[in-house]
């Protein structure tokens, strides 16, 4: 009888041993909402003005929800007094806000084109900060030089620090692109079918020497560095590390950490050496914009899919990004969102806000109603 009783309590306290544990975990690396079931949410990027009035807001804000959008990604040139301004208007009109943020692409920035070193360098050797890949505004930080990484999570530290904000939401949080999506190579007259030194970063004088403090190898001495793994795994550690930096300084104000990233992991390290599915952080952002890879509509189910399942077992919630100049119709635009949550996205947001046309805006409010 005594063994009966000792199993009985030894399997109580087993059971009441993992509901402790479970409940001590760090629950602030899993969205709340991104285990949330039968919710979808909508959500919007904008950017802010600061000629703007607080009515103007107001009623930008209520447009959109009016029909439904849930949350908005403002940008705010990475100004915390206007965050501040505008932040309690969007909370009132019942909306969470993400704090959006250039991270490590910081075009025009006046602290950072005071200090010319912090800026990438190409494998031909030229600096972002006179030579500027593909655009003027690709303005590239060196995500490995300290001065460079510090002012950048000065800068999200800033952001963090703003009450009633959800998250600072990282937008290029990466390298300048190696690759072009496909349907923006004839914009710039490129064939892109190797990597080109002109696009791959970064080759300065501190990620050539720390790299080789590691592995023992002068970047310079390299023939072919496009297939030597240790230096793109480089470059993908030193992202990882600003990110999850960031995630830390955040949470010290209670905030989440959130990103706009390429469409699945894969992609994202081919393309700009960012594999965001090692990250820590709440939730990302992909960017699936079919009509810049020459895809159909059905491919943002496929990329949120590929997303979705990379992160399954990470807590990391999805939400599905869509560009509205894609679109043909109305049909297709209810199609996206659809299949975005049929392939377990959290969320769909829209690029951007200002620019949804009545009838799209009337689309989300039948396609969210449909949802329920």
């Amino acid at each position: 009888m005594k063994i009966y009783k000792l199993l009985f309590f030894a399997v109580l306290l087993s059971i009441f041993s993992c509901e402790t544990k479970e409940e001590k975990k760090d629950t602030t690396a899993i969205s709340e909402s991104a285990t949330t079931e039968n919710f979808f949410e909508f959500g919007v990027w904008t950017t802010a003005n600061a000629k703007k009035s607080n009515e103007e807001y107001a009623q930008e804000f209520e447009k959109y929800k009016s029909v439904g959008i849930d949350e908005v990604l403002i940008n705010t040139g990475t100004d915390p007094e206007l965050l501040k301004r505008i932040t309690p208007i969007a909370n009132e009109k019942g909306l969470k806000v993400h704090a959006w943020i250039m991270a490590m692409n910081r075009p025009g920035d006046t602290i950072a084109l005071k200090n010319p070193e912090w800026y990438a360098v190409s494998r031909e050797g030229k600096s972002c900060f006179d030579t500027r890949p593909y655009v003027s505004y690709y303005q590239w930080l060196c995500p490995t030089r300290e001065a460079s990484r510090n002012h950048v999570l000065g800068l999200v530290e800033g952001l963090a620090k703003v009450d009633g904000i959800e998250s600072v939401h990282l937008d290029y949080i990466r390298f300048s692109d190696i690759f072009l999506p496909i349907g923006l190579l004839p914009k710039y007259d490129l064939v892109q079918d190797e990597e080109l030194p002109e696009f791959d970063f970064c080759y300065c004088d501190v990620c050539v020497s720390e790299f080789e403090k590691i592995h023992h190898k002068d970047l310079r001495d390299i023939k072919n560095t496009d297939i030597d793994m240790e230096w793109k795994q480089f470059r993908l550690n030193a992202v990882r590390k600003v990110v999850n930096d960031a995630y830390n300084i955040v949470h010290k104000y209670n905030k989440n950490l959130t990103a706009a990233v390429f469409p699945y992991p894969e992609m994202a390290d081919h393309m700009v050496r960012q594999r965001w599915d090692k990250w820590t952080i709440n939730e990302v952002y992909p960017m699936i914009y079919h009509g810049f890879y020459n895809e159909e509509v059905d491919w943002i189910g496929f990329a949120t899919k590929q997303g979705v399942e990379d992160v399954k077992d990470k807590g990391i919630g999805i939400n599905t990004g869509i560009y509205m100049p894609d679109f043909k119709s109305v049909e297709e635009f209810k199609q996206a969102i659809v299949l975005a949550k049929e392939n377990g996205a959290k969320g769909i947001t829209f690029f951007d806000g200002p620019a949804i046309k009545p009838e799209y805006l009337k689309a989300i409010k039948e396609t969210k109603e449909s949802l329920k």
